[in-house]
């Protein structure tokens, strides 16, 4: 142990020295919290329950709506766009110092994003193949199929804006958030078709990328916007919450007539707002607590294999309670999530849900840089200094 110990400390002290020294630090750690967020909210909030021979989807907030909190915790998507939109701004001024034509620019980014995505499509091709082969239910594959494939389309949304981040490097929030205002206006007060409600896809989201953007033009930098976007943001959510209708969880409820986030809504952008104004207001912290070695190195790890990450911890869900079915329904695992109970027994489960993702990494984070090219060595996000763009290369999210 003793052994291991001092390995971990010498690997961390190594990263922490190879790291340039005007890296923000504090934008890997945004981005890592973000995409663990993400991945513990799906663990905690959804079960795969035997109804027969069929396997469904359900969610705790089915049946205690009272734990709606939790999701205000994980629902962290937010802060996500944030970072990628003051990285992609960055990245895009940068080349453009450099000469890069925009299309390499794109084509560069976009590599990254969807590299990884080749490997999850064709395991889940096989996967699908075999299980309608072997006369599975069909309510049971489309179950399994659109969990795992669920991560994508947070990849289109994300090229979508990465694609028109020269168009948008300047466009203020206010705008997108206009939009979404006057959408959920004529949905909700007007009766209009829930169709529109898809505007808000990329609206919304355009919100905190936005948003990134003014970071990245360094007019975030005092503390007092994080405390108006916190602020403001809280009010907002919970006025609309209380007042207006919408639902308290901030995720997907199975068999809910409105969601926050299918597609999301005014609650969803301000709730957004609130998080991003948090994120801006922890970034002279986090700063300083990633100077500590390890804390460093595991962010960077993170970072490292960010997608890989998102778009197998669904995938890795599945394969535990797959993988323990024939020991029986076993609690927090395969039982109806309908009380404390269930909740106490899933937490131990996320060991076995982290382990079986740690797995699939070991096995495809060769994708991770696109192409199923062996991993390159990688850094964490360079650093992005307001008024002055960086000329490293940018982040793969």
């Amino acid at each position: 142990m003793t052994r291991l110990v001092v390995a971990m400390r010498d690997t961390a002290a190594r990263v922490d020295t190879a790291t340039p020294a005007h890296r923000d630090r504090a934008v890997d750690a945004l981005r890592a919290f973000a995409v663990l967020g993400v991945v513990l909210g799906h663990w905690l909030v959804t079960a795969l329950v035997a109804d027969g021979r069929t396997l469904r989807t359900a969610s705790p907030l089915q049946h205690m709506p009272w734990l709606a909190p939790v999701s205000w915790t994980f629902q962290t998507l937010a802060v996500f766009f944030l970072v990628g939109g003051h990285v992609a701004t960055c990245s895009y001024a940068s080349a453009r110092e450099r000469g890069t034509p925009y299309h390499r620019w794109l084509h560069a980014r976009l590599a990254r994003l969807f590299g990884p995505v080749v490997a999850v499509l064709g395991l889940w091709t096989v996967v699908t193949l075999a299980l309608l082969l072997s006369d599975a239910e069909y309510a049971t594959v489309r179950t399994l199929v659109k969990l795992a494939l669920s991560p994508m389309w947070f990849l289109l949304v994300f090229a979508a804006l990465t694609a028109v981040t020269p168009l948008v490097a300047r466009l203020h929030p206010l705008w997108p958030l206009a939009v979404v205002l006057d959408v959920d206006v004529l949905r909700f007060g007007l009766g209009a078709s829930d169709g529109l409600g898809w505007l808000n896809l990329a609206a919304g989201w355009l919100v905190p990328y936005t948003l990134g953007a003014s970071w990245t033009r360094g007019e975030l930098e005092g503390r007092t916007s994080g405390w108006v976007l916190l602020g403001g943001g809280t009010a907002a959510t919970a006025a609309l919450v209380a007042w207006a209708g919408y639902p308290a969880a901030m995720v997907g409820v199975p068999g809910a007539e409105v969601s926050n986030l299918d597609p999301p809504t005014l609650a969803a952008v301000t709730f957004g707002l609130a998080q991003c104004g948090l994120a801006l207001l922890l970034r002279d912290r986090l700063r300083r607590a990633m100077r500590r070695p390890l804390a460093w190195a595991a962010v960077a790890l993170v970072n490292l294999s960010a997608m890989t990450v998102f778009l197998w911890h669904q995938t890795a869900l599945m394969a535990a309670t797959a993988a323990l079915l024939p020991a029986g329904p076993l609690p927090g695992l395969h039982t109806v999530p309908d009380g404390l109970g269930w909740v106490a027994a899933r937490l131990p489960w996320l060991a076995a849900f982290a382990l079986a993702l740690a797995v699939c990494g070991a096995a495809f984070r060769t994708w991770e840089r696109g192409g199923g090219r062996p991993l390159r060595r990688v850094r964490p996000s360079r650093v992005v200094r307001a008024h002055r763009p960086t000329t490293e290369r940018a982040p793969h999210v």
